[in-house]
């Protein structure tokens, strides 16, 4: 898709759906101000809040909440104001709010699990994902010492993105690039995906939508389309559904994208 001017009469893109994941507001990490910018220029009638938006493990440890993440959480209130469908499905990191299934905050919706209705009629079972993660349910305290190495890997991120913007190179990923090398982390992802879309076939749905991971994913190996959102820490990643029922990963990781074509990863609803 080629650049249309900014408007202040509304969003670039607009889509049947937009499903959100892993902001982790709370956390120094979040790059919510990508978000932000992301959510300027698209917009969507439904929009799946798919886990971890808020970072309470984080929050327990050193407050730190800037005012980004206000204005995200005022966004997304104002969009639930002017008639968007916003459901809010907790994750592991924003479990407090799990009491709380059943109710609105201001419009928007929180609920354990929700089954989205594509365009062609298929059903995809939309969930965060943390309850089939083996560490997380049974060693929570190493999940914990699992979190604090993130944000080091996080921190030396940030670090090495300013040097690279420094000297004008793109934006790299130190914690997606060993996710991708080291096998172990890559045997996970690929445990994480088939345990999910079991689950999907177990609830009689043709797919599953969820994040946890943080990585971003359409795929279809196990006989179910599984779609992952990325996060907003890492990768910048949203999933998109489009009025014709196609599926895109947009990857947002510099604000000056709204320049340049949309790069994307897509896949039909066939």
């Amino acid at each position: 898709m080629g650049h249309r001017p900014m408007s202040d009469d509304g969003p670039e893109r607009r889509f049947r759906t937009l499903f959100i994941s892993d902001v982790h507001l709370g956390a120094r990490g979040s790059q919510t101000h990508l978000l932000l910018d992301f959510l300027r220029v698209h917009d969507a009638d439904t929009i799946y809040l798919v886990g971890d938006i808020i970072d309470g493990w984080a929050l327990k440890s050193s407050w730190y909440w800037p005012q980004s993440h206000n204005d995200f959480a005022q966004k997304l209130l104002r969009k639930a104001r002017k008639g968007a469908r916003v459901i809010y499905i907790p994750g592991n990191h924003d479990e407090f709010l799990r009491s709380y299934y059943g109710t609105h905050f201001g419009g928007i919706e929180v609920a354990e699990s929700a089954i989205h209705t594509g365009v062609d009629g298929r059903r995809y079972l939309v969930i965060h994902g943390d309850m089939f993660d083996l560490v997380v349910q049974n060693a929570r305290w190493l999940a914990h010492v699992g979190d604090k190495a993130y944000d080091l890997a996080i921190r030396l991120n940030r670090i090495v993105n300013a040097l690279r913007r420094w000297f004008g190179v793109p934006y790299w990923s130190l914690s997606q690039w060993a996710k991708h090398k080291v096998k172990n982390a890559v045997n996970y992802i690929g445990a994480f995906e088939q345990t999910l879309a079991q689950e999907a076939r177990r609830h009689g749905t043709e797919g599953v939508i969820c994040g946890h991971i943080h990585t971003a994913a359409i795929r279809d190996d196990h006989g179910i389309r599984y779609m992952n959102c990325g996060d907003w820490v890492e990768s910048c990643t949203a999933l998109a559904e489009n009025e014709d029922g196609r599926f895109e990963i947009i990857t947002w990781t510099d604000p000056l994208k709204r320049n340049l074509p949309v790069p994307t990863v897509a896949a039909r609803a066939a």
